[in-house]
């Protein structure tokens, strides 16, 4: 009996999940000012919903300075005010067609906080990567039963499913685990 189960797809599942925890990671705003916590703002321009960096050029200039050169002069206080509502708590200047973003040192509580939705962000992750697992060993029991595999054969890919699942979590914690290092370091 030859099995067609291949881990290798359920292994790239589970690399997106953590590659998409990295990029929500990114958006969590730390002392530093970094262009990634402006991703996740939307700008109401045009008739649609509108990333920042489609308007304008971001830079960082400085450790604690993001500068947003916005391309329509008609377009800044939609910018504006799209970067006041969003929940990074930080209050543009308006210099012409340039916003200047000073990213102020982060409170006790604020730091707190972060851990704690970084925390969210990681049971997420680690809940995706166990759904995915769920879907394999599916996948596996199915071969079992429609009798393309042998019992022997599916418990192997169980092991190597098992395996990949405990590596990724490990991958997950160290991820946040720097970066709730990077957090709470003044």
């Amino acid at each position: 009996m030859s099995a067609q189960f291949n881990e290798k797809n359920y292994s790239s599942k589970m690399d997106k999940t953590i590659q998409s925890l990295k990029k929500d990671i990114s958006t969590l705003r730390t002392g530093r000012a970094n262009s990634a916590m402006l991703d996740n703002i939307r700008v109401d321009v045009y008739g649609q919903q509108m990333p920042i960096n489609q308007l304008a050029t971001i830079s960082i200039p400085e450790a604690r300075l993001i500068s947003i050169q916005v391309w329509d002069q008609a377009n800044v206080t939609l910018v504006d005010a799209a970067i006041k509502k969003s929940d990074l708590g930080v209050n543009p200047q308006i210099d012409g067609q340039l916003l200047r973003i000073r990213i102020p040192d982060l409170t006790e509580e604020r730091r707190k906080d972060l851990t704690k939705i970084l925390k969210n962000m990681s049971e997420k992750s680690k809940v995706s990567i166990r759904n995915i697992r769920r879907e394999a060993n599916e996948d596996i029991k199915k071969l079992l039963k429609d009798k393309q595999a042998s019992e022997d054969e599916t418990k192997n890919f169980e092991k190597k499913i098992q395996k990949i699942t405990d590596d990724n979590v490990v991958v997950i914690e160290k991820i946040v685990a720097d970066k709730e290092k990077e957090i709470l370091s003044i």
